[in-house]
């Protein structure tokens, strides 16, 4: 039988464990693996990083809490659009990067699950930068963004601007693959109004790289 690395996650989760819910694919498949284990007796709560997750999470009968009723996330589980060897993410084609990286940082553990498709040498290699912005910051944002050789286009879904479930825009950056991922990021966040970027730098502990019927698993160093 064919390793998944949905369920090599669900290895990770204790009982009683808060749990951090992604966004995208492969989050979805976790959720659902994590929802049988729920109805096969496994105790957890979650924190969703977005509405679709929320909903699906509800559905499956996993119970839900919030970083009101807890100050931290034992195991967080997402994906990611692009992984370099160092284990550092650039996350966002999803649309739900600024609560996914709430989440990420609140965790003890940040568990990656990705298909191999999604490793790249270095980050940018897939040409796609997701910046969250306020709406009112949006055109100042854009100028900035350009002068850093980010050139930002409008998110759109069904014809019309696609809106985060923070109430704010997406601005997918096209970008060269970064030398300095760092630096980029720290000039990003320094714009007034960016609410934040889809790098994940230093945050993911474990990667878990689907490689046909097997999983390579990838630690960060520490």
């Amino acid at each position: 039988m064919a390793a998944d690395i949905s369920e090599r996650a669900l290895e990770l989760i204790p009982d009683g464990a808060i749990v951090g819910l992604g966004t995208g694919k492969a989050s979805t498949a976790f959720i659902h693996a994590l929802g049988a284990k729920v109805k096969a007796g496994l105790r957890v709560r979650g924190i969703p990083t977005s509405q679709v997750s929320a909903d699906l999470a509800t559905k499956l009968g996993i119970p839900l809490t919030n970083f009101a009723e807890v100050e931290s996330i034992d195991v967080a589980v997402d994906g990611a659009d692009e992984v370099d060897p160092q284990c550092n993410l650039i996350k966002g084609y999803g649309g739900a990067l600024l609560r996914e990286k709430v989440v990420a940082a609140a965790a003890k553990q940040f568990v990656v699950l990705v298909g191999d498709e999604k490793e790249v040498a270095v980050l940018g290699s897939r040409g796609k930068l997701p910046v969250e912005v306020v709406p009112f910051a949006l055109d100042t944002a854009r100028r900035r963004l350009t002068a850093l050789g980010c050139i930002p286009v409008l998110r759109t879904a069904d014809g019309k601007t696609f809106i985060t479930d923070n109430g704010n825009y997406l601005l997918d950056c096209k970008i060269a693959p970064l030398v300095k991922p760092r630096e980029m990021e720290l000039a990003i966040q320094d714009i007034p109004g960016v609410a934040g970027t889809g790098l994940f730098l230093g945050m993911a502990d474990v990667v878990l790289i689907q490689k046909g019927d097997k999983i390579e698993e990838r630690r960060r160093s520490r």
